[in-house]
């Protein structure tokens, strides 16, 4: 019988995670103080986050060891299990083997928990009391909300206005995790008051729902702020995954020839892929790819630059590939691909060629996600199907070539309680959603002012 999943006992669960910064072909340019346009320094970063993660988010060690108590607690889910796609592949009629590293298995339901546990540990030995951040669909707001439940730390969450309303079961796990969830733009900051003093409509969006976190971190003496995606330690943390994947592969004796993720502000791509990244970057040939939505193309169209990580402009300047800080994406229901940004690791490694992104319309992604469904069994998040569907085309190029490909991608996450988005699709009410070049020139003009990183790239727009 073939063997349908691998796992890896937990004695094999990575005791370090992986930073690519000490294998970076390209130096990243610094992050920039908002107010100096100089390079920020750890006391810049402090009043937001505990230093632990401060030091984190400028190592260049390329091993950091992972904490015990970490490591304990990760084994309530990891090592997670590598699949074969068999049915899928049965399905498409493709000579390509299709894996798919299983981030699901979680108690949140995505691979998030990998660096919101490692967020809430650190926190927690600095004497933090309460954590506050941001959230799109809910997957990091809740995966967070999990693990400050674990450390004995508060937990306030501002959601995307659209996704609270979308996604009412998001934030209940987030309440049965003892969290407090608010709808951004909210009236309990002085970013939402504006926000909704300027448009009483808004939507929402993850550069609001990041200002109102910060700005009530940065109010209260005993609090931190935590961001889900986007930062280099974020990235760090993910890389168990992308670890644990390489010896399941050697396990399986198979190497991946294409490597494919969704990609919003870059994490769970970044975790599953950067382990493999320094094998490319060390000579191994892979085709490696991020995937964002149609309506949300950061790193197809959007131009690298320096810009804020937030719309009210008090995070640092990144340098990333951006839509502009004040682009409030489209409502389309993959909220957690709808940022601005992307993050400055993943944005270096598209301009050095070594991975490569790709834009997929919302409506492509649901079927996608029913063909994956109906052969599979698996019900994946909206943000997930943006991977399924590339693995897709890539399987059916396979079989159009004539070529035995090994192909992996990461499954981030479930859409058990995304089904609205799904009755949605089923009942014809979803569409595409084109985003006119306009709406991007309005929102660049923003970041026309803003100091230039050396290797500026224009966007496609």
């Amino acid at each position: 019988m073939e063997v349908k999943k691998i796992f890896l006992p937990e004695s094999e669960l990575p005791r370090q995670w992986y930073n690519i910064l000490a294998d970076m072909p390209t130096p990243m340019e610094p992050p920039l103080h908002p107010g100096t346009g100089q390079p920020v320094g750890p006391d810049d970063l402090a009043p937001i986050f505990p230093m632990p993660l401060i030091e984190q988010e400028v190592s260049q060690e390329r091993w950091i060891d992972i904490p015990e108590e970490v490591l304990e607690k990760y084994l309530l889910w990891r090592p997670t299990p590598l699949y074969r796609a068999y049915g899928l592949e049965k399905y498409l009629d493709t000579p390509a083997k299709i894996y798919f590293k299983n981030e699901g298995v979680s108690p949140a339901g995505s691979h998030k928990p990998n660096t919101a546990l490692a967020q809430a540990y650190y926190n927690k030995i600095s004497g933090t009391k309460r954590i506050t951040t941001e959230t799109g669909a809910g997957q990091w707001g809740s995966a967070l909300s999990f693990c400050c439940a674990l450390f004995g730390l508060e937990c306030k969450v501002y959601m995307v206005k659209v996704s609270y309303q979308q996604k009412p079961y998001r934030r209940i796990m987030m309440e049965t995790w003892g969290a407090n969830c608010v709808a951004s733009p909210s009236t309990e900051t002085k970013a939402g008051q504006q926000i909704l003093a300027e448009n009483p409509d808004s939507p929402g969006s993850l550069g609001i729902a990041i200002s109102e976190a910060v700005e009530a971190a940065v109010m209260d003496d005993d609090a931190k702020y935590s961001l889900g995606s986007v930062l280099n330690h974020v990235m760090l943390h993910q890389t168990v995954n992308g670890l644990e994947c390489q010896k399941q592969m050697a396990i399986a004796g198979d190497y991946p020839d294409v490597i494919i993720g969704c990609a919003g502000g870059g994490s769970n791509f970044a975790g599953n892929c950067l382990p493999f990244v320094r094998d490319k970057i060390n000579g191994k040939e892979i085709d490696i790819i991020a995937v964002e939505p149609a309506s949300c193309p950061t790193m197809t169209r959007g131009p690298f630059a320096y810009d804020f990580g937030d719309t009210v402009q008090m995070t640092p300047l990144l340098p990333m590939y951006t839509l502009g800080h004040s682009f409030v994406p489209a409502p389309i229901h993959a909220g957690g691909l709808r940022y601005h940004g992307m993050a400055p690791i993943i944005s270096q490694l598209v301009m050095d060629g070594i991975i490569r992104a790709e834009a997929i319309p919302q409506m492509e992604t649901f079927k996608a996600g029913i063909t994956f469904a109906r052969t599979e069994g698996f019900i994946s998040a909206p943000e997930t199907n943006h991977a399924v569907a590339m693995v897709i085309r890539e399987a059916i190029k396979a079989k159009e070539e004539g070529k035995e490909k090994v192909i992996l991608f990461n499954w981030s996450g479930h859409g058990l309680v995304d089904m609205a988005a799904y009755e949605a699709y089923l009942a014809g009410k979803l569409s595409d959603y084109e985003l006119p070049a306009d709406e991007i020139h309005r929102a660049l003009a923003d970041i026309e002012p803003l100091p230039k990183p050396k290797q500026y790239k224009p966007g496609t727009v």
